[in-house]
């Protein structure tokens, strides 16, 4: 028998982001596979940063998908820069709540979904799914991803005290709270010790393979003999959580000694969200010749620099021990060696440590970094460095993941 479930997100085609819709879009797509047909309720494109029509045809044909008012605060209530701070509690899309319960209780009068999934992080789509579920009754999964309140985040005292008041309504009312890494679980259950801890789940992020067809599966194809060994980052650098500064001490330190020069390595930035900032950083550190900063591509040809390059790059601080980037999956499907700048105690070095990936070293130590790098280097030039596992690879398909949802939408649904 094929059940509904309603899910609510604030990421989804046509918004452009390469990895931050694909968890909502990939569940949504593959749900049906394991008979579970998806509603999607998500905010209007006027709502986004910015969008791309072309990824509307990732969009399943036949998946119904309730798009409904949505501002943005920072666009649309913006004065000379500036907007009231009131106006972004609990985040810049809060007009998405006014403009979804109602949407929302006419979906759910029409296709009786058998559950509610709502997804962070965008906090206010937690609280959509808090009031569908308290005015309704009908069971409510919420997928938090990463943890939202945290030590000094958010910054801002009255969204930090938002963001505490939705986690813990959400907690207390949801039938089972999903998560993409083990460390968030445990956090939640020392943090809520009067919350079963059955109620907490993991749910990995992963790749999509269906993405990956047709693309070349030699990534070293499309580098000259001679030519700098590129080593690329694609996605966000958040100057705390994923602090750059030791990497390019580093990167300086061993350019000053001798040991790296321009022509042997290339380091790509692609589509950091701050250029301005490391811009700075880079011509301070006097590493211009060796690192670059590249405008965001489509999904499809980050994946193709992905499998082109020679070596991936992550940086997780510890900071953020209890989180994995997104992207690190599709990094594991690229079967290309991974650089992993990372606490080895955090969730982000047991994914890699899980697929055979030892190059790792602390995200805050330059001299660790100097001695991995270099180390990191040789075993590039001599093709040795290690690569994702093929088991774990498969494990960590959007298909399987999807699998995995589907269990607890069944637990939930009975």
């Amino acid at each position: 028998m094929v059940k509904r479930v309603l899910m609510v997100a604030y990421h989804f085609p046509p918004m452009n982001v390469s990895s931050g819709i694909q968890r909502t879009l990939r569940f949504a797509q593959y749900l049906p596979e394991f008979n579970w047909e998806p509603i999607v309720l998500t905010a209007h494109p006027r709502a986004y940063p910015s969008i791309s029509e072309a990824s509307l045809a990732e969009v399943p044909p036949n998946l119904r998908v309730r798009r409904v008012f949505a501002l943005d605060t920072a666009k649309h209530f913006s004065l000379l820069g500036r907007y009231p701070r009131l106006l972004c509690v609990p985040d810049r899309w809060w007009s998405w709540w006014l403009g979804a319960v109602l949407p929302g209780l006419a979906l759910i009068r029409k296709f009786k979904p058998d559950v509610l999934w709502s997804t962070y992080p965008i906090a206010s789509a937690h609280l959509i799914g808090y009031t569908l579920h308290r005015l309704t009754g009908v069971p409510w999964v919420a997928d938090f991803r990463d943890p939202m309140a945290q030590t000094g985040y958010p910054a801002d005292p009255l969204t930090h005290s938002a963001y505490k008041w939705i986690e813990y309504h959400t907690l207390k009312h949801c039938e089972r709270a999903t998560f993409t890494a083990p460390g968030a679980v445990r956090l939640y259950a020392e943090r809520y010790p009067d919350i079963p801890h059955s109620r907490f789940t993991v749910i990995e992020n992963g790749y999509d393979e269906s993405v990956f067809a047709g693309m070349p599966q030699v990534a070293d194809l499309g580098r000259s003999v001679g030519g700098p060994l590129v080593l690329v980052h694609s996605g966000t650098v958040y100057p705390s959580e994923r602090d750059p500064r030791p990497f390019f001490g580093a990167l300086a330190a061993l350019h000053k000694n001798g040991h790296i020069k321009p022509g042997d390595l290339k380091v790509v930035l692609r589509a950091t969200g701050c250029d301005d900032y490391l811009r700075g950083l880079i011509e301070g550190y006097g590493i211009g010749g060796i690192v670059t900063l590249e405008p965001p591509l489509s999904y499809q040809a980050a994946l193709a620099e992905m499998l082109a390059a020679d070596g991936l790059l992550v940086l997780q601080a510890a900071n953020c021990n209890y989180q994995v980037p997104a992207k690190l999956y599709e990094y594991l499907r690229a079967k290309r060696p991974i650089l992993g700048l990372t606490d080895p105690a955090g969730d982000t070095a047991s994914v890699l440590q899980n697929a055979g990936i030892d190059t790792i070293a602390p995200l805050d130590s330059q001299d660790a970094i100097e001695r991995l790098l270099l180390h990191f280097l040789e075993l590039l030039r001599r093709n040795g460095a290690p690569v994702a596992e093929e088991v774990q690879v498969a494990a960590s398909s959007r298909k399987n993941k999807t699998m995995e949802l589907a269990g607890v939408l069944d637990v939930v649904a009975r």
